[in-house]
């Protein structure tokens, strides 16, 4: 049974750093592709980051360049995002990911089968 696991959300102030954890069961988590999205209050879910299994390549939304970066761990089967210079703009519930079929557009919601019920990030002073 596929099962993911957000954690680390929390508020933090602007200009500050979190790092969220996705644990992953039933399946072994190098072998797939991994996304992170995200859904602010009254928005659609959006991709984040996503990492591809074939070639290891990583995607990131425009939004995020340079302040996110995403990281497996297989032997501890966990991906996680680590998010720096956080900005309200970054507040949202944040989900991971997966699906056992080949992903090709990895930012798109829609491509992913498997979803963890999320984490809250809020960035406020």
């Amino acid at each position: 049974q596929v099962q993911l696991v957000e954690s680390g959300g929390n508020l933090v102030q602007p200009g500050g750093s979190l790092r969220l954890s996705c644990a992953a069961s039933g399946f072994t988590l190098g072998y797939y592709a991994i996304g992170w999205f995200r859904q602010a209050p009254g928005k659609e879910r959006e991709g984040v980051v996503c990492a591809r299994s074939s070639d290891g390549s990583t995607v990131y939304a425009d939004s995020v360049k340079g302040r996110f970066s995403i990281s497996r761990d297989n032997a501890k089967n966990t991906v996680y995002l680590q998010m720096n210079s956080l900005q309200p703009d970054d507040t949202g519930v944040y989900y991971c990911a997966t699906d056992l079929r080949s992903i090709v557009r990895c930012l798109v919601p829609d491509e992913y089968g498997y979803w963890g019920h999320g984490t809250q990030v809020t960035v406020s002073s």
